[in-house]
């Protein structure tokens, strides 16, 4: 289980150092392999994923299992056409590809954060800016709540 953020620094070949609190899970798990791909919603946040590579390919296959229409092709290519496997070294770093980097906006200081199954990797600057965002926003600007956020013991 994947939670909180952590501030960290790429390093000049593009790697990030996973912290060590999550480093000897994913160390341990599918052998270090990850996947590092664009998020599903893209076109709001502009981070990326990072995904043990069980993970992925659990998602994977409810991808493929999606029947074809314009919306399922248009997630099907952002996220299985980007999808890049990498392996962590033994300092548990993981290189991001050069064209991820660049999508993103990663430069040096970014952003990891933990959402259960898998990281986000954010531009601080952007993760910054979306952070006040959707803090000033109310949960249920839209209407109600779904049923499951309600039920939420808090």
């Amino acid at each position: 289980m994947f939670r909180g953020i952590s501030v960290l620094n790429l390093d000049a070949k593009g790697r990030l150092a996973i912290p060590t609190r999550y480093r000897d899970g994913l160390l341990g798990r599918d052998g270090g392999q990850v996947v590092i791909t664009l998020s599903d919603r893209w076109d709001e946040d502009h981070c990326l994923w990072l995904l043990p590579l069980g993970e992925w390919v659990e998602i994977e296959r409810k991808l493929l299992s999606i029947p074809t229409g314009r919306q399922s092709t248009r997630l099907k290519r952002r996220l299985l056409s980007f999808a890049t496997e990498c392996e962590l070294d033994r300092s548990g770093r993981a290189l991001i590809p050069a064209q991820l980097r660049e999508r993103a906006g990663l430069e040096k200081r970014i952003v990891l954060t933990g959402q259960g199954n898998k990281f986000e990797i954010w531009d601080e600057v952007r993760w910054d800016d979306q952070c006040e965002s959707w803090l000033s926003e109310p949960l249920d600007q839209d209407g109600a709540l779904p049923i499951e956020m309600e039920t939420l013991v808090l």
